[in-house]
């Protein structure tokens, strides 16, 4: 057991793993993975229920942790670029998870794109409009209501394989234009 003093996170999807960690006065992570905003709002409620059942200890923090890309205003069509990545992102964690090929040095190939086809949660609208992609004008409000809900933190997921210039560029977006409506 960590006996030193920084928080400490947990990620939870159940209800086990909520109640453990409020228990055990953890913070909370939350990740709704492709799913929409209604799935951060199903998390909440998990957590909500934790600390119901948890009434003597201190409330923890909610943190959600989301795929996310900036673009710029001036690119209408940027947002493509997040959601083709964070698509290739899921096929690449779909072919670690199917086990069927060997990582050559670390690495596997995605999954391929017609193994999704019918897999409504894998088309690029559905995957902008479920993760955290767009301008920062669109962002921010996404946030707020993140902030309504009763989260605390929001975690920037740039895990997406998009190159390093490219994720630099978003973070670089989100820091200048959407940090500050939060300070």
């Amino acid at each position: 057991k960590p006996i030193g003093t920084p928080p400490m996170w947990i990620a939870a999807r159940d209800p086990d793993s909520h109640n453990f960690a409020v228990q055990n006065g953890c913070n909370v992570m939350v990740t709704p993975l492709m799913k929409g905003d209604e799935e951060v709002v199903d998390l909440k409620n998990k957590f909500e229920a934790a600390l119901a059942n948890n009434p003597d200890v201190p409330r923890p923090q909610l943190m959600v942790l989301r795929h996310t890309h900036v673009h710029a205003a001036d690119n209408p069509e940027g947002w493509k670029v997040g959601a083709s990545a964070i698509a290739k992102f899921y096929r690449t964690f779909d072919a670690w998870f199917g086990n069927k090929q060997t990582p050559v040095n670390g690495f596997l190939a995605p999954s391929p794109e017609e193994k999704f086809k019918e897999r409504p949660e894998f088309e690029l609208e559905n995957i902008r409009k479920n993760t955290m992609i767009g301008t920062p004008e669109e962002i921010i409000p996404r946030i707020r209501y993140y902030q309504e809900l009763g989260v605390d933190e929001f975690s920037f997921w740039c895990d997406n394989s998009l190159p390093h210039a490219e994720k630099k560029k978003s973070l670089e977006l989100f820091i200048k234009h959407v940090v500050p409506a939060f300070r």
